[in-house]
């Protein structure tokens, strides 16, 4: 399955998400070797959470970076 990581790997303080991708780091460094329910899992929350991010106006997308 296909990381959704754009690579720029900075994380929200307040929540702990990449303000990216929207995952975690600890779900960042599992991401290659969890299983496919796991990874379906994370990308089910990713938009939520990249919506909160945006709404706190600390979104950052590929092209920003």
């Amino acid at each position: 399955m296909k990381s959704p990581c754009v690579s720029v790997c900075r994380f929200d303080g307040r929540t702990g998400w990449c303000v990216a991708c929207g995952r975690t780091l600890a779900e960042c460094r599992e991401w290659k070797k969890a299983p496919r329910p796991r990874l379906l899992a994370i990308e089910r929350a990713l938009p939520a959470r990249l919506n909160k991010l945006t709404e706190r106006g600390i979104r950052v997308w590929e092209d920003q970076a």
